[in-house]
């Protein structure tokens, strides 16, 4: 049975590329994603997450502004019992110089996972299959069953 995950771009930030080529992966690699597409806002994560028993939520950002549009995130999540593994990933911080800082602010914030926009959507489906303790047959399986 595929795993259901999360995806969309939060806030006023429109940029659908990259999770239009991270929905192909992680479909390819056996999830069944529920995609929000862009300009999706907190409440829309979490009614989904929700809605569709998520086993997690992947946010993108492109724009620079995902500080101010994740604030208080992982709050909305915990009121609505919503607790599964959040990533966030892309160009996180205007002028961002110095990843490993802006990666510790959204650790701190309550991601699980934070990558930046040169991370391969591989490195993140490793990352969820370890989250979510995927084996390699259940993957293989879920690739099969689809």
């Amino acid at each position: 049975m595929p795993r259901t995950v999360i995806l969309g771009v939060i806030g006023s930030d429109a940029h659908v590329v990259g999770i239009t080529i991270l929905e192909q992966a992680l479909s390819a690699a056996g999830f069944d994603v529920v995609n929000l597409g862009v300009q999706t806002s907190q409440a829309d994560f979490v009614t989904a997450a929700k809605a569709n028993d998520a086993e997690a939520v992947l946010v993108s950002s492109l724009y620079g502004h995902a500080r101010q549009d994740c604030e208080g995130f992982h709050d909305r999540l915990a009121e609505a019992g919503v607790d599964v593994p959040t990533y966030v990933g892309g160009n996180l911080a205007v002028g961002q110089d110095d990843f490993e800082a802006t990666r510790e602010r959204f650790r701190e914030m309550g991601f699980d996972r934070v990558f930046d926009a040169e991370t391969d959507p591989e490195e993140a489906i490793a990352a969820l299959r370890r989250d979510l303790r995927i084996t390699t047959t259940e993957g293989e399986q879920v690739r099969v069953d689809s």
